[in-house]
């Protein structure tokens, strides 16, 4: 193992699209500016521009995240995504006896937290406690309201360990000042420490600090259809940022920002109030805007600041850079789908070959990413981008390049051969339909 090996914190944002932010030239707020923090620290790191998630919603997401493999291995991740009524399952989640990020760190010697959006099965058959974290605040499902802190079946869904934890507060002020409080402990323990910062925000419903009046509302609500806008929306992306300033400030009064690996993303694409310009789609979507997702990796170290990177990477590339990181060999029997981006953490300049592969039960959607070109199935049509070129997804050349489309058409099939199939009774949640609101 390396002679230092880093601390490293995960933060994930719940939903937040690829322009959201003003490093990837989101529109200020009438506020001002939307995350001047995550800013400062794609500005003094490392900001990817050709970034994936491994699905474009959150449990499957977050399956890879968690395992360092395509998520379609796991039948929990079929879910889209795994919803509240899950709950008591014993078959919707993450098998305890999978290795993880965390279990693997752990065994390595690293303290492991999970603070935030859990969203891999409800104890007691699944749960972080029993996924190689040591500690866990935060909720165990995938929407929460941000004061109540109730699930969309209005059951209490705030957790510390596998205690129900009643706490008053903004979910996302109360998850930054527990992650402030963990750096500061970890920071003087001998341990190196990894911690997963999983935020709900800008996930739905629609409430920033000064809106605790509407929880009683959204209690039966939670998605929230009548209300919410941009502003709102903004707002809670901007307390999120104020939040991981925080935790930077902490790093920096211990000492220890240096020598801490921090990686930025988001679950999957934005959803109704995102900017994703000049993407199109969102959450659910293969299309770039549900995919496509910020990428910030800030490590002192090792990052020289202002660098930027256009490798293609997913999700699950980042749980293998971390292993890489850490010098920790994934488990034999599990081997790694996600390929460490350590080299480019290093040199940005360099790139390698990266091909990408999606598939969704929903709409029955399937994608590759490779090289320049996208191939993507949506509802039986098939299509074929140069994305360089047209990362709007609007000039089909399907029709121009019949061989091209043929010959990725076919390494999609072999890819997919090599991945279980959809259970039949794998379920779709969609939250909202073309009867809530007006599609494309």
């Amino acid at each position: 193992m390396p002679s230092r090996r880093p601390n490293v914190i995960f933060i994930v944002a719940d939903d937040l699209g690829f322009t959201d932010l003003g490093c990837y030239g989101g529109r200020p707020a009438q506020f001002g500016p939307v995350s001047p923090v995550l800013d400062t620290i794609a500005a003094q790191g490392l900001k990817f521009t050709q970034g994936y998630a491994n699905s474009p919603v959150c449990s499957p997401t977050r399956f890879a995240l968690i395992t360092g493999r395509y998520q379609y291995r796991l039948r929990g991740a079929a879910e889209e995504p795994i919803n509240s009524k899950s709950r008591g399952s014993t078959t919707l989640g993450l098998p305890p006896e999978h290795p993880s990020l965390p279990s693997l760190l752990k065994a390595a010697g690293y303290h492991t937290a999970l603070i935030g959006k859990w969203h891999l099965g409800y104890p007691p058959a699944f749960g972080p406690l029993r996924s190689g974290y040591d500690e866990f605040f935060g909720p165990m499902s995938g929407g929460v309201d941000y004061f109540t802190h109730c699930a969309f079946t209005g059951d209490h869904d705030l957790w510390s360990g596998e205690q129900e934890k009643m706490e008053e507060g903004y979910l996302t002020d109360l998850i930054s000042r527990r992650a402030v409080e963990y750096v500061n402990r970890a920071a003087r323990a001998d341990a190196p420490f990894f911690l997963s910062l999983h935020y709900t925000a800008p996930h739905w419903p629609w409430e920033t600090r000064d809106d605790q009046p509407l929880a009683q509302e959204l209690r039966s609500n939670l998605f929230h259809l009548h209300g919410g806008n941009i502003h709102t929306y903004q707002r809670m992306i901007h307390h999120m940022d104020q939040g991981i300033g925080w935790v930077m400030d902490a790093l920096r009064a211990n000492g220890i920002a240096d020598d801490t690996l921090l990686v930025f993303t988001s679950d999957n694409g934005g959803e109704r109030f995102s900017d994703n310009w000049p993407l199109v789609g969102g959450k659910m979507d293969l299309t770039e805007g549900g995919i496509r997702v910020p990428w910030i990796a800030h490590w002192p170290r090792v990052i020289a600041p202002g660098q930027v990177s256009a490798q293609h990477c997913m999700t699950m590339d980042w749980s293998a850079t971390i292993l890489a990181a850490a010098g920790v060999s994934a488990h034999p029997d599990y081997p790694l789908d996600g390929v460490s981006l350590l080299p480019v953490l290093h040199d940005p300049a360099r790139c390698f070959p990266r091909p990408l592969y999606w598939r969704m039960n929903h709409r029955g959607q399937r994608a590759l990413r490779d090289g320049d070109w996208k191939y993507l199935r949506v509802d039986g049509h098939d299509y074929l981008f140069d994305i360089p070129a047209d990362e709007r997804e609007r000039a089909n050349l399907a029709a121009r390049e019949p061989g091209r489309l043929a010959a990725m058409r076919d390494a999609w099939e072999r890819w997919n051969a090599t991945m279980p199939p959809i259970p039949p009774d794998a379920t779709v949640s969609l939250g909202y339909s073309v009867k809530d609101m007006p599609q494309r």
